[in-house]
């Protein structure tokens, strides 16, 4: 039973959800695992203001959030900079910080990134549906009320931890580095399926990220991929994970994200774990360019950033 209300919906922006890390375990019954699509920045997020990682955070899209704090609490933003504001001031990122009740947090547009999330003490207090508190907005469950936020919607949180030191996290740690964005990938899971030339031109092209990207995936476009002769244009459908990258037959390569289960084209690569909530960051227009590296190096990467994250959080994060 969620308790009082501690935010006030006053605009809810082109889309705003709410995400936590993601409902696992349940891809055979066609359930996408949905959740935060930058999870590095949800969780760090919720770090900055004493809550475990997995938390429920609110999941903002570009610009037009509009909050009025309801009680007396701590915020964090983290993620894109979408020019946060309270009461008409800068409001610092990547950064806990006390709010107080009667002021208003917005959002005013891009400066970088495309999405931001907003962490409060306690986190947002919405039931549990299959072991999460996600938005799975194309089946309508979790989050708040199955659906994406509305002007007067209120948001309770959860009992807050006791507050604990100041803290902040330097996004650098994290390799926002785009755009131009260079993402890495490993090959396969079938690789075969692409010629020689497909191979090299899939990791020497610049791709442009479509208008036609969602929450679903990012479509790109660009030179086409070759198949290899005589390969399929599709396969059995098979699960997916995050991070996929699709080949249809038109050979424009498509990066699945978090609302997907299953499909039927081609995956040649895939991005690795160290790299998907930049993923998250990625807006239509942006260059995106691949680098294949090996599987060593790839669990090299995802060990470094997660030693970087809990580095900053000592004591060890909640696990």
């Amino acid at each position: 039973m969620a308790g009082a209300p501690l935010l006030e919906v006053l605009a809810p922006g082109l889309l705003t959800t709410v995400q936590d890390l993601g409902r696992f375990g349940y891809a055979r019954w066609g359930v996408a695992a949905s959740g935060a699509v930058d999870a590095l920045a949800a969780r760090t997020a919720n770090l900055l203001v004493g809550n475990p990682p997995g938390d429920a955070v609110l999941e903002t899209t570009l610009m037009g959030l509009k909050l009025r704090v309801l009680r007396d609490t701590r915020l964090a933003v983290c993620g894109g900079d979408l020019e946060p504001k309270l009461d008409g001031g800068d409001f610092p990122l990547w950064r806990g910080a006390a709010v107080r009740a009667g002021q208003v947090l917005s959002f005013a547009g891009p400066r970088w990134g495309l999405r931001a999330y907003v962490a409060v003490a306690g986190g947002i207090d919405v039931p549990e549906v299959l072991g999460s508190r996600s938005t799975n907005l194309t089946s309508g469950f979790g989050g708040f009320q199955g659906r994406a936020l509305r002007k007067g919607d209120l948001l309770a949180a959860g009992e807050p931890a006791a507050a604990g030191e100041e803290r902040e996290f330097d996004p650098a740690a994290a390799g926002y580095d785009g755009p131009p964005w260079r993402l890495r990938i490993l090959w396969g899971p079938q690789e075969e399926m692409l010629a020689e030339e497909g191979r090299n031109r899939l990791r020497s092209s610049v791709f442009t990220v479509s208008p036609d990207s969602d929450r679903t995936g990012l479509r790109l476009q660009g030179p086409t991929v070759p198949a290899r002769p005589g390969a399929p244009d599709s396969i059995i459908s098979e699960g997916i994970v995050a991070g996929a990258i699709q080949l249809p037959a038109d050979g424009q390569p498509i990066i699945l994200l978090n609302e997907t289960v299953s499909g039927g084209y081609r995956k040649p690569a895939t991005v690795i774990a160290a790299d998907l909530h930049r993923l998250g960051q990625i807006m239509p227009g942006d260059e995106v360019r691949f680098e294949a590296v090996t599987l060593e190096e790839a669990v090299r990467l995802l060990a470094h950033l997660e030693e970087r994250l809990r580095a900053a959080f000592r004591p060890p994060l909640p696990r």
